[in-house]
């Protein structure tokens, strides 16, 4: 039996969506307000989150549902090992640790590896989706807010998609075609929630930082006024 999850996944996000671009901290990003030591714990985190899920897809390449949606060329790790190295230096390994929502974040990519392998398929889509759709953009955005050239930017940088449209059409059609029943398709989608609300407490995580960096009244402009975001920071986007 098949289903449309990817249509499943774009609706039943859209609420969690809007919240994480409602979080403080993704609000003066896109603003164009980025601090640097906010941000570099951030590419930290990320880095471990990525670990994670890409250390389980590895082992369960060959299952029967992971399989579908294994593309090496989305992985993450690497590039975030060259951010890492930029921000932090040489000797970044002994510099960086998971904050506490990092490391819940991890802890469940871990245990759905063991328990419940179907649902990584909501990670990878919260993820890479994200990554693929709102990168550039906001790589830009970093690159003008912290004044950086080439350098500490190489977690958006896809070098062998060449069609990012394309591939994302491609990874919505293997969601589709996974070997699923509805309920477990919506379990999916829960769990795809789920993630979404890992990222956001990740990202409120950050916020302390940002206020001492920028001051809470400009902090408090920034994020006043409520928005239904059109991109979005390190989550997926609703539209191709």
């Amino acid at each position: 039996m098949s289903v449309n999850l990817a249509t499943m996944l774009r609706e039943g996000t859209k609420k969690s969506h809007t919240m994480a671009e409602n979080v403080g901290f993704v609000k003066c990003f896109l603003k164009g307000v980025v601090e640097k030591n906010s941000y570099r714990t951030l590419v930290a985190n990320l880095y471990f989150v990525y670990s994670a899920m890409e250390e389980e897809m590895e082992k369960l390449r060959h299952h029967e549902l992971v399989s579908k949606i294994y593309f090496p060329q989305l992985h993450r790790k690497q590039s975030l090992e060259k951010d890492l190295c930029f921000y932090y230096g040489a000797n970044w390994r002994n510099e960086v640790s998971p904050s506490e929502a990092a490391q819940a974040y991890v802890a469940r990519i871990h245990e759905i590896a063991e328990t419940q392998p179907e649902l990584l398929a909501a990670h990878s889509y919260t993820r890479y989706l994200g990554d693929l759709s709102g990168g550039q953009i906001l790589k830009k955005i970093a690159q003008r807010a912290m004044n950086l050239g080439e350098n500490g930017t190489a977690f958006y940088e896809f070098e062998t998609i060449s069609d990012e449209k394309a591939f994302k059409n491609k990874y919505r059609q293997a969601l589709n075609e996974l070997p699923i029943d509805q309920a477990t398709a919506e379990k999916i989608v829960d769990e795809a929630n789920a993630a979404f609300g890992m990222n956001m407490k990740m990202f409120m995580e950050l916020e302390g930082n940002l206020v001492k960096a920028i001051g809470i009244m400009l902090f408090n402009t920034l994020t006043r006024r409520r928005t239904k975001g059109s991109t979005e920071l390190a989550t997926a986007k609703q539209q191709s």
